[in-house]
C-alpha cells in the first residue's frame, strides 16, 4: 500500500477546510432566509454596487443559467432589482434595492464576525501567509 504523499494530504486538508468554512457560512446565512450562492450576489453587489448580470457568475463562480436562477430569486425577495444600460441594451445591471441594502447592513457586521470566529486561532501574520500561500497553489493549478 502507498502512501500518500505531503501534496496528496495538502489537497485533502485544502478540500476538507473549505467545505468546513463553507458549512459555517451556509449555517450562517440560512439565519437570514438566504443560501450561500444568494449571499455571495448580495455581498458583491453590497461591496461592489451595480454589476453586470454577466459579470456576477464570473466573480461568484456561477454559470450563466445558475446567476440568472439566483437574481431572479432575489428579485422575488426583494433584495436585488435588474436595471438596462443606458449605453447598451443589451446589457443588464444588478442592483441591491433598498430592502437589499437594509439587510446587508444589517447582517453583514454579523457576518463579518462569524468569518473572525473561524479565523481566530491564528495571528494576523498566520492569516495573511496563509492567504499567500493559497493564492500561489491556486495561480500554479489554473496554469496547468
Amino acid at each position: 500500500m502507498k502512501v500518500a504523499t505531503d501534496e496528496l494530504k495538502a489537497v485533502t486538508v485544502i478540500l476538507r477546510t473549505s467545505q468546513a468554512i463553507q458549512e459555517v457560512i451556509r449555517k450562517d446565512v440560512a439565519n437570514y432566509g438566504l443560501n450561500p450562492t444568494e449571499f455571495s450576489v448580495l455581498e458583491l453587489l453590497y461591496h461592489k454596487g451595480d454589476q453586470p448580470t454577466q459579470m456576477i457568475g464570473k466573480k461568484v463562480l456561477l454559470t450563466s443559467g445558475s446567476i440568472t436562477y439566483v437574481v431572479d430569486k432575489l428579485v422575488n425577495k426583494n433584495y436585488v432589482m435588474r436595471k438596462a444600460c443606458p449605453k447598451d441594451r443589451r446589457v443588464t445591471y444588478a442592483a441591491l434595492t433598498d430592502s437589499g441594502k437594509e439587510l446587508m447592513n444589517r447582517i453583514f457586521p454579523k457576518h463579518e464576525l462569524m468569518m473572525e470566529r473561524v479565523f481566530e486561532q491564528l495571528e494576523a501574520d498566520e492569516i495573511n501567509k496563509t492567504i499567500e500561500l493559497l493564492k500561489r497553489i491556486g495561480y500554479r493549478a489554473q496554469s496547468i
